[in-house]
């Protein structure tokens, strides 16, 4: 059997969560620009909480802009989904299986345009809600009055135009626009771009005017480890738990944190935020950031090239190893937390990261190391790179655990028998292809284009790397993570 609206009836098992018949009748009242299993793990799974507890009482229209993905699945299961919440949450174990009723719709950018510029014609429309990648939110050259326009930010302005002409510019059709891309000040950062497309779409001076004042783009933050499809083993027993197949069916961590920055106008709109304290919406959302940028993700960069390296294919079995528990542990709490760029107590940082390690270690949730190296140097730079530079402004010796992990990051950037998804690839192969190790760190510790800074000044890194390198290619990574072990860690 498959899941279906018209199969709701059919499912028997108790511990699956399954919308009421009311569901169906809500009003679409977010458009979202994405399929991804993070916005249907948290932005959707809220919305979805919200209105089975009768609060928000909106859905979703889904916009699926890439050529990737299975839209098919969503028209055949009426954009149903499971999603299995795995942990700990208060010590104690939970499991959920949601039969998540959010989404109404999913509608093609390339062959149904037209009926996603209808959508901006809905007077219960209110919110836009993105995750189309870093490499997303960037200005290219872009008409938006081409069906579709060629970029999201092309894509979401088109939308906003249609909805300012089809209320006569009414302020009370405004849209709040909360993207969640992990750039940093994403909201910002999408409202100049759109602002600037705007005008070299030479559009009206009112509709500026109106898109400036009654149109929000709100930053936000989005935190909860969402792998997607389980692998085909896990996939056959969930299902046959479940007693029904589900081609959308994903996992994810108990934990979650939508952090958005907006004042209490922001919160009459996104009125789900009720339904669960995930959902927190303040004007300054910067420690959250923060703590998740360095401590989690940073956490995860630093640690990856090295696990892989080591043989370690999941997060969850490098967390069952002794020797890299510790390693990461020691590189969380001891050499990222005390050098986080931002004024915060540091008993703070670090409950927060033994959070994380909780989360790194839950069985559920297999996170594959390797699909954590993607983009691995833009990410070293804008998550680590700052926290490198903020630790020797009150030290004189380099962090080791932090320079063995930059030395995994540089002898995975030379490639092997797996492949290099990173935009970098090409210069680190013709680094790798003219130098010798040695040459190899100076060289790129001295790129300012890949840091926007000279790392090489900084006293003892730059040795600390090249033995660090010396010792993951002729000993390898196991030995070098015992090795770290037995180093003295400078707080």
């Amino acid at each position: 059997m498959h899941l279906s609206k018209n199969n709701l009836n059919s499912i028997k098992n108790a511990g699956v969560v399954k919308p009421e018949e009311r569901i169906f009748k809500l009003p679409e009242k977010v458009l979202q620009f994405g399929t991804g299993v993070l916005l249907r793990g948290l932005p959707d799974y809220f919305i979805d909480k919200a209105n089975r507890q009768g609060i928000f009482n909106g859905r979703v229209v889904v916009v699926k802009s890439t050529d990737g993905g299975d839209a098919a699945a969503f028209d055949r299961q009426d954009a149903l989904y499971t999603l299995c919440v795995r942990g700990i949450e208060d010590g104690k174990k939970k499991e959920e299986n949601i039969i998540c009723s959010a989404i109404s719709r999913v509608l093609s950018a390339k062959s149904q345009w037209q009926d996603i510029l209808q959508c901006a014609h809905n007077p219960e429309m209110q919110i836009v809600v993105s995750n189309t990648t870093e490499v997303g939110i960037q200005l290219v050259e872009d008409d938006i009055r081409n069906t579709p326009p060629v970029s999201f930010p092309g894509k979401l302005l088109a939308f906003i135009y249609e909805r300012y002409k089809a209320f006569d510019g009414s302020p009370e059709r405004g849209l709040v626009i909360v993207p969640t891309e992990l750039i940093v000040d994403n909201g910002k950062k999408l409202a100049a771009i759109v602002q600037t497309l705007a005008e070299q779409n030479k559009l009206e001076a009112d509709f500026m005017a109106w898109m400036a004042s009654h149109c929000r783009f709100c930053s936000s933050l989005v935190d909860r480890i969402v792998p997607g499809k389980p692998d085909a083993a896990t996939m056959e027993k969930l299902q046959g738990e479940l007693g029904y197949q589900d081609d959308l069916l994903s996992i994810s961590e108990v934990y979650r944190l939508w952090a958005i920055e907006g004042d209490e106008k922001v919160q009459s709109v996104l009125s789900f935020a009720k339904a669960d304290g995930g959902v927190i919406i303040k004007p300054d959302i910067e420690i959250y950031r923060e703590l998740k940028l360095r401590l989690l993700n940073g956490t995860h960069t630093l640690s990856c090239g090295l696990a892989y390296l080591a043989g370690f294919n999941t997060v969850k079995n490098a967390m069952d190893d002794a020797g890299f528990s510790a390693f990461v542990a020691d590189l969380m709490l001891k050499e990222i937390a005390p050098a986080i760029p931002y004024q915060l107590p540091l008993e703070e940082a670090r409950d927060f990261g033994l959070q994380v390690l909780d989360r790194f270690r839950n069985p559920q949730i297999q996170h594959q190391w390797i699909s954590i190296t993607m983009q691995y140097s833009s990410k070293m730079r804008m998550r680590n790179i700052p926290v490198l530079l903020q630790h020797y402004k009150s030290h004189d010796t380099p962090p080791q655990h932090f320079a063995l992990g930059f030395a995994a990051y540089l002898l995975f950037m030379k490639g092997g028998n797996y492949t290099v998804n990173d935009d970098k690839a090409g210069y680190y192969q013709e680094v790798w292809k003219q130098h010798g190790p040695d040459e190899v760190v100076d060289v790129v510790l001295k790129n300012k284009g890949l840091w926007d800074t000279d790392l090489s000044g900084l006293k003892g890194f730059a040795e600390a790397v090249r033995e660090n390198l010396h010792l993951l290619m002729n000993k390898g990574a196991a030995i070098a993570l015992a090795q770290s072990g037995n180093k003295k860690i400078v707080l």
